[in-house]
């Protein structure tokens, strides 16, 4: 996920001057790092820090992914991966979520069942994308893609 400071100072409602500290502080811990977009400076995480796995459970399991996730793989069948992927997976705010779910065979009825579910709690619309473990590779070079969920015994 990228994101510059204008587009974190809307989503967060904070000023730029306070939003531009913490970044600077965050980039010279090397939890981010930064790279210049034309005339924009844009941040994304440091995914070789030695602390960014740590930071990316304890986010995951602060929003709640891991856990909603988790109690309905159990019940959607042979559930390999699911990706976040689309505008979100670029660090944009978009009215779309997209997900990819990686499984060898999979309750279609139940996954749209809690789809619809999903939409009405959060006013967004749920794209699925469902694919086999051998189209994965493929399709993640082809996508931005940003893995929210593995199951313990893959990989």
């Amino acid at each position: 996920m990228k994101s510059y400071l204008r587009g974190l100072e809307a989503e967060f409602g904070e000023s730029s001057n306070a939003i531009r500290l913490e970044l600077n502080r965050m980039e010279e811990a090397g939890l981010l790092q930064a790279e210049t977009e034309g005339n924009r400076k844009v941040f994304h995480a440091n995914t070789r820090h030695p602390l960014f796995n740590d930071l990316h459970s304890i986010i995951r399991k602060h929003v709640g992914l891991d856990s909603i996730i988790e109690e309905i793989a159990e019940k959607l069948g042979d559930l390999k991966r699911v990706y976040l992927t689309g505008s979100f997976a670029k660090g944009q705010d978009s009215k779309v979520i997209d997900l990819l779910f990686v499984a060898e065979s999979i309750d279609k009825n139940y996954l749209n069942t809690l789809v619809e579910k999903a939409e009405d709690l959060i006013n967004r619309k749920i794209r699925l994308l469902t694919i086999k473990p051998e189209e994965e590779s493929l399709f993640l070079k082809s996508e931005a893609c940003f893995l929210v969920w593995s199951n313990s015994n893959e990989r």
